[in-house]
Order: structure tokens, then C-alpha cells, then sequence
């Protein structure tokens, strides 16, 4: 039981620092905008929110997806799971906080969107879905 409390939380707390981080790298020239959902809530307020959601979501996917015995099923279902929970985040803040202030068409804000996602994502979930294969496969062999 603690084994399995202390892998969960490993891969929390990988989860949790590396989608801060890619908010941040991603997005994060629009910290100093207002959000239009709620005029009070600081960037910070949002992406650490935006962390722990994604964090308690993904520890019981990738948990989940860990019994898959393909590992390239695996991997691949891994490495789509986060980009596409990234990329929402990404497209929640851009909307909440420069396009509902403008007039932008939905196709736009997908395409900005992928503009400045797309390397952040790229270079923080390789490493990551690595890392996470790793704790995983650690914890299985002791």
C-alpha cells in the first residue's frame, strides 16, 4: 500500500510540476491579462489549478494505462492523453484571457493555440512520459 501511495505520488508531483511548467512556457505571455471569466484570479491562481486538476485526472489514467501490456499501445496512449490535456489548458487560457476580450474566429484560436503550444508540449512530454514509464517500472520491480 505504500508502494503504491508513494509511486502515485511521485507521478503527481512529476504531473503537477510539468504542467505548470509547460502553462507557463505555453502561455504565459498572457499572465498579466484579466480574465474574463473571473476579474480576480491571478495566472498563478489559474495554472495551479489548471496543475492539480490535470494531476489527479492523469494519475489514475496513467495508472490505468500502465496495465496495457503493448508497450507502444501504451506509450502512444500516454503521450496522447497529456498533449491533449495540455492543449485544452493551453486553449482555455488563451480563450479566458485574450480572446473573449477580441474577435477572434474559433479557428483562429485553435491555430494560435497550436503555434504556441506545440514545442512547449513537444519538449516537456517526452521527457515526461519517460520519467513516468520509468517511476512506474521502478516501483513494479522492487
Amino acid at each position: 500500500m505504500i508502494k503504491n501511495l508513494k509511486r502515485s505520488l511521485s507521478i503527481g508531483l512529476l504531473i503537477f510540476i510539468t504542467t505548470i511548467l509547460q502553462i507557463y512556457w505555453s502561455v504565459g505571455q498572457f499572465s498579466q491579462r484579466i480574465s474574463s471569466g473571473n476579474p480576480d484570479a491571478s495566472f498563478f491562481d489559474d495554472a495551479y489549478l489548471m496543475s492539480l486538476f490535470t494531476t489527479v485526472f492523469l494519475i489514475f489514467l496513467f495508472l490505468l494505462l500502465y496495465l496495457i501490456q503493448n508497450i507502444y499501445l501504451k506509450f502512444t496512449s500516454q503521450f496522447v492523453l497529456l498533449i491533449s490535456t495540455w492543449f485544452f489548458w493551453n486553449y482555455t487560457v488563451f480563450v479566458d484571457r485574450e480572446s473573449s476580450w477580441s474577435t477572434y474566429t474559433f479557428k483562429e484560436e485553435l491555430f494560435y493555440t497550436v503555434s504556441v503550444s506545440i514545442l512547449p508540449i513537444l519538449v516537456l512530454s517526452i521527457p515526461t512520459l519517460f520519467a513516468l514509464n520509468y517511476i512506474l517500472k521502478n516501483r513494479e520491480s522492487k
